[in-house]
């Protein structure tokens, strides 16, 4: 895979949609690749967070381990572990390749130089994710406001 595919399957990521292409090229640069096989754990549930994910080609199952809750597949340009993108976190679920795949690690220290050297991305990334809180926090005060009500508590 050359420059310009890196490029391309990260600018397609959840994050880093809205990035230039020089921050793109940075986090391609800068961005450790890992070869997994078929069925080769990516990480455990419980591990300390290392950084996110980005599959560059194959598929990555995320198991949380919840009873009844299926398996979710991240394919190319998905993105696992967004959190640890920033900082450091417990991983809470086990990631296992499905298929022989590729993915490329990014350490909070990758993306903070990014976010160093490319203000503009910083705010793209700040926006976002207050965009996120906002709508979060909005969909728990709706949540409130009918357990509030009688007819709520009744059904």
């Amino acid at each position: 895979m050359g420059l310009d595919d890196d490029i391309a399957i990260l600018a397609a990521a959840p994050v880093f949609e809205l990035f230039e292409r020089d921050a793109l090229r940075l986090l391609s640069f800068a961005g450790d690749r890992r070869q997994l096989d078929a069925g080769e754990l990516l990480f455990s549930r419980g591990e300390p967070s290392d950084g996110g994910y980005v599959v560059m080609s194959g598929t990555i199952a995320v198991e949380s381990r919840r009873v009844g809750e299926p398996p979710v597949t991240v394919a190319r340009s998905g993105l696992i572990g967004r959190n640890a993108l920033f900082r450091p976190v417990e991983r809470p679920a086990d990631a296992r390749a499905v298929e022989p795949a590729e993915v490329m690690r990014l350490t909070p220290s990758v993306m903070s130089r990014v976010l160093r050297e490319f203000p503009e991305v910083a705010a793209v990334v700040r926006d976002g994710i207050a965009g996120e809180l906002r709508d979060l926090v909005q969909g728990f005060s709706r949540v409130g406001e009918r357990l509030k009500t009688p007819a709520a508590r009744e059904r």
